[in-house]
């Protein structure tokens, strides 16, 4: 995950609307949820209902505004 970035780490459902926010402009982040994924591998690691959202780092500036705009939103 060299070419990414992290922009968000928080409650799954914001992350969700933060990323339709994001496809809306053509973007397509990756969502990471160790809780989730260590569950499914029978083990009990990272932190229930957080996720982390990761773009290119070439895409950094286009989604920024988008970012900005909805952390805003969600007074976070």
């Amino acid at each position: 995950m060299a070419n990414t970035t992290r922009i968000y780490t928080g409650p799954t459902l914001i992350a969700k609307g933060l990323v339709a926010r994001l496809n809306e402009i053509g973007i397509s982040p990756i969502e990471r949820n160790d809780h989730d994924s260590s569950l499914r591998a029978g083990l009990t690691m990272g932190i229930a209902n957080q996720t982390m959202v990761f773009i290119r780092k070439d895409e950094a500036q286009k989604a920024q505004p988008i970012i900005d705009e909805f952390l805003k939103d969600i007074e976070e």
